[in-house]
């Protein structure tokens, strides 16, 4: 009696196992070795964890747009699986194989223009988004944290009174006559 309830637990199991195993696969180890990547130094993982969740984004993307086409694909649910798996596992670093062989190059290859970017052609300070924080960084470094905040705070006040310039005009009165 005992053997059947096993079996049926195990059918069960089995014939969800992409339900239960998409959720384990597709977020928790991946957020999981996002976050290990956070705190490495290694580029090499990052890249690997970035291009996951950009590919995954588009896979749920995908997902949601073609639902209706999707639900007539028995096997989509397991291809999806395997897709995860393959972009997942450290094994395969598919995520990785994925960047280097089809985003880079594209995203490389000066021939192919689907984007507008306009090239600057003097580069300032603040070139790169991290370089503000870079600047600041070494700022301190050189001045110290005292020197900076002053300087912050020089820059405040300059805003403020700009703004007060701005805003402080005259109002004459204004006498209506009814004609």
């Amino acid at each position: 009696m005992g053997g059947a309830n096993n079996d049926n637990l195990l059918t069960v199991v089995a014939k969800n196992i992409d339900v239960i195993a998409m959720p384990l696969i597709s977020l928790v180890y991946p957020l999981y070795a996002s976050v290990n990547a956070i705190e490495t130094k290694s580029a090499a993982d990052d890249r690997q964890w970035l291009t996951y969740w950009v590919l995954y984004s588009l896979i749920t993307l995908f997902e949601l747009t073609f639902a209706k086409a999707l639900e007539w694909l028995p096997i989509w649910s397991y291809a999806k699986l395997g897709a995860i798996c393959w972009l997942v596992l450290p094994y395969f670093n598919g995520a990785a194989y994925v960047y280097e062989h089809f985003i880079r190059p594209f995203y490389r290859n000066p021939q192919i223009k689907i984007w507008y970017f306009p090239q600057y052609k003097k580069k300032d300070i603040f070139s790169r988004p991290d370089d503000i924080l870079s600047a600041a960084e070494k700022y301190i470094q050189e001045h110290g944290p005292g020197e900076f905040e002053r300087m912050i705070a020089r820059a405040d006040t300059h805003n403020r009174e700009a703004r007060a310039r701005r805003n402080s005009y005259t109002v004459l009165e204004n006498h209506y006559y009814g004609y």
